[in-house]
Order: structure tokens, then C-alpha cells, then sequence
């Protein structure tokens, strides 16, 4: 019993002091950066530009930025439950193998979701090829407005 006390509060203090932290991590930006269809829009006393082509370029990067980092942030929850499962049940080889699997899969899974976006980049840095200068090549694809 005394053990599981000190495992809560052990829980209790890392989470009380990651909570700060997490504040601290919203977005300033909202992820879709123009007013939208209506041009001169006033919003919080600013008028608001219409939506151009560009800023779909950049809301499908703050989109995509989004996701990856929800999923870095769900792959090391769910790292750290496989990593649970696999200390508390030492002794039974089913929930060894249960966790084994999740950390197969995360890993699989975070793969898929870094090679996507490295082949939608490169794919976008192709397509939208400035001939005028070399460093079209490097640097993000939506910088191109």
C-alpha cells in the first residue's frame, strides 16, 4: 500500500508540473490565416484580408504541422502505456507481447506519418520550381507566395 502512495505521488508531481508546460504550448496562429471568402472583413478591430491561393498553401502547411505534432505528442503517450504494460506484467508473456505489439505498431505508425509528409514536400518543392534562382529546392514548400 505504501508503495502505491508513493507511485500516486510520484504521478501527482510530474503531472503538476508538466501543466505549466502544456499552457505554454498554444498556438498564437490560428491555422487558417485569412477572413475567408468576404474581403475587408473586420475581426478584433482588424480588417482581414480575403483568402488568395497562397494562403491555401499555407493552411494546408499549418494543417499538416498540426497533425504531426499531435501525433509525436499521442506516439509518446502511447509509448510510455506499452512501456507500463511492459514492467508491471514481467511475469505473464501474453501482456509482453501485447506491449511489444504497441510499440511495433507507434513506431510503424510514426514511419508512415514523417515518410507522407517528406514525399508530399519533396513532391511540392518539384512542382512548384522556381527557375530563377537554385534555392527553390531547399527550405518549405509554402514559402513560395
Amino acid at each position: 500500500m505504501r508503495r502505491y502512495a508513493q507511485s500516486l505521488a510520484v504521478v501527482g508531481l510530474t503531472v503538476a508540473i508538466m501543466l505549466p508546460s502544456l499552457a505554454f504550448a498554444a498556438w498564437t496562429d490560428p491555422i487558417v490565416q485569412c477572413s475567408g471568402a468576404l474581403p475587408g472583413k473586420t475581426i478584433d478591430g482588424k480588417t482581414q484580408a480575403a483568402c488568395t491561393v497562397c494562403d491555401i498553401a499555407k493552411t494546408a502547411q499549418n494543417v499538416l504541422n498540426t497533425a504531426i505534432y499531435i501525433a509525436v505528442f499521442m506516439s509518446s503517450i502511447l509509448f510510455a502505456y506499452a512501456g507500463f504494460i511492459y514492467i508491471t506484467n514481467i511475469a505473464n508473456h501474453g501482456e509482453i507481447t501485447k506491449a511489444k505489439n504497441i510499440f511495433a505498431n507507434v513506431i510503424i505508425g510514426l514511419v508512415i506519418i514523417l515518410a507522407s509528409w517528406l514525399v508530399i514536400d519533396t513532391l511540392m518543392k518539384t512542382l512548384v520550381d522556381n527557375n530563377d534562382n537554385d534555392e527553390s529546392k531547399f527550405g518549405p514548400w509554402n514559402k513560395v507566395c
